[in-house]
């Protein structure tokens, strides 16, 4: 399982929120804080996860294809964000 998703479940969070969570993930990646934020997950399991984030970024892309979501969708949306800058 992807360590992330792992997390996510430690805490609870049904697999509903999760798929909730990573969709708004991949068509904006901006509400995506705010979902993360309604979840209550401790701040230091969040600081677990953007840790795993930014060691490894392919967590993110393996997350996505788990939960069978389209990982195109992250790409266009960090163009989107670039372009937004």
């Amino acid at each position: 399982m992807n360590p992330i998703i792992e997390i996510l479940k430690e805490h609870n969070i049904s697999d509903e929120k999760i798929s909730e969570l990573f969709k708004t993930l991949t068509e904006n990646p901006m509400m995506a804080m705010g979902v993360i934020q309604q979840l209550g997950i401790p701040p230091e399991k969040l600081q677990a996860i953007m840790g795993l984030v930014m060691t490894n970024p392919d967590v993110i892309k393996e997350a996505v294809e788990e939960l069978g979501l389209d990982f195109s969708k992250v790409e266009q949306a960090k163009e989107k964000l670039k372009q937004g800058q």
